[in-house]
């Protein structure tokens, strides 16, 4: 007997019960993106392995460690995305949506980084990725933001998430922080990480990030970022902290909150919660206005975020709050009793999915007996059973019986269910 093949490490099938969960939150994300004039672009899941590492960084562990990449049958270096920023940019500026205009755009699907498996973490996980590009000011930093918040509400998790901010300042800035930390940590080495020591010379503000509870403890008498900004960095940040406070939107600066790649500048910031352990960051994002030009297009200010789904996920779940009504299979399930019925059922059901477009019914096909469809009916979670039988058939009616409560079977015409099933859909 031949082997059963597995998926692929950190690669997940997500089944039918799960799906319906997805679907709940995608709908939802998808009406507060579209009602503040975001819209959908659709991106290839393979890029050029040059657009990451010109847009990510070299020396960065995405780069280094964690992509997927490989050649095709022309030699050409090829990667799946780890990440949806960079190929946004190169689709924005290719079909050429950044000349003389501003955008607001959105994306979703999977990314793919070659990452230690583990709970709300995968090697191919999904994103909601938002982009907007030439907006310099801090007021579209605060939409997004703003938007967020109006998401978690809308999620029923806006208390369990808290939000950090932080300013990088320009290029220049960074440039004089760095110099600073660096000599600051150089007279330090035997107190850093294995990590931490490795980055001193390639990537030093990552080092903020460190998890290391030595090199946290060594940061707390380091060089603070903020004392490097300029003036016009410290007013965009003293701005859009001014948006926040006046729309009620709590935050905490956070001067250690970096972010993993090189491409942002000025405003950073993440959602973070408490309720998943080390997985505690739910969505991420930040200025990025130097990114087009390093990737060669005119300079233009764009500012973004992404969220990865499967923790989005793991948090509704966790906090118990998806609707009951999400896993439900159906509006109403059709009971077809007798092989004669079942033209006569098949027919009905799709003039009543005529009638309501927006009706799930599902069709009993395969027979059955009486009691054992209506377990299936049972475990659809439909709130109606039709019941198709000779009779039905011979007098062209239906039989109804609600699920939801213990009222009497009915028998109503074609016209009569419609209207019934039209007001429990309403």
């Amino acid at each position: 007997m031949a082997k059963q093949l597995q998926a692929i490490r950190g690669m997940n099938d997500l089944l039918p019960e799960q799906t319906a969960v997805w679907h709940y939150l995608e709908v939802i994300v998808r009406r507060v993106l579209s009602s503040t004039g975001y819209r959908e672009i659709r991106l290839p899941i393979v890029e050029s392995t040059e657009l990451f590492k010109r847009s990510i960084g070299e020396v960065t562990d995405i780069v280094e460690k964690e992509m997927y990449t490989f050649e095709d049958r022309n030699g050409d270096s090829l990667t799946l995305r780890p990440e949806g920023t960079a190929g946004c940019v190169r689709a924005a500026q290719q079909h050429s949506l950044l000349q003389n205009q501003s955008q607001r755009l959105w994306y979703y699907g999977p990314m793919f980084r070659h990452e230690r498996p583990q709970k709300g973490r995968y090697r191919q996980f999904y994103q909601i990725g938002v982009e907007t590009f030439g907006m310099a000011g801090p007021d579209i930093d605060a939409e997004l933001i703003m938007m967020t918040a109006r998401l978690w509400r809308e999620l029923g998790i806006l208390d369990h998430v808290s939000l950090q901010l932080n300013s990088l300042g320009t290029s220049e800035d960074r440039k004089k922080y760095r110099a600073a930390l660096v000599e600051y940590l150089s007279n330090h080495l035997d107190a850093l990480d294995e990590d931490s020591r490795r980055r001193l010379d390639s990537n030093p503000l990552r080092i903020l990030d460190s998890k290391n509870p030595n090199t946290q403890a060594l940061l707390e008498n380091a060089p603070i970022l903020e004392e490097y900004l300029d003036e016009e960095s410290q007013a965009h940040f003293a701005r859009l902290r001014a948006i926040l406070d006046e729309a009620g939107i709590s935050y905490v600066v956070n001067s250690r909150l970096v972010r993993g790649l090189d491409y942002y500048g000025k405003t950073v910031f993440e959602w973070v919660t408490d309720q998943l352990g080390a997985q505690g960051t739910v969505c991420a994002g930040g200025r990025y206005d130097a990114l087009v030009e390093q990737l060669g297009g005119k300079p233009v200010p764009a500012v973004g975020f992404a969220m990865g789904i499967e923790r989005l996920i793991l948090m509704l779940e966790t906090l118990d709050v998806i609707p009951a009504d999400v896993h439900a299979q159906a509006d109403a399930y059709m009971v077809v009793l007798g092989d004669e019925s079942s033209s006569y059922a098949l027919g009905l059901a799709e003039q009543l999915r005529v009638a309501l477009p927006s009706l799930r019914l599902v069709v009993n096909c395969g027979g059955g007996s009486f009691k054992s469809q209506m377990k299936k009916v049972a475990r659809s979670s439909a709130a109606v059973a039709l019941i198709i039988g000779e009779d039905e058939v011979k007098e062209r009616r239906v039989g109804v019986k609600s699920q939801q409560d213990d009222a009497p079977q009915q028998t109503l015409n074609i016209e009569e269910t419609i209207t019934l099933l039209s007001a429990r859909l309403a």
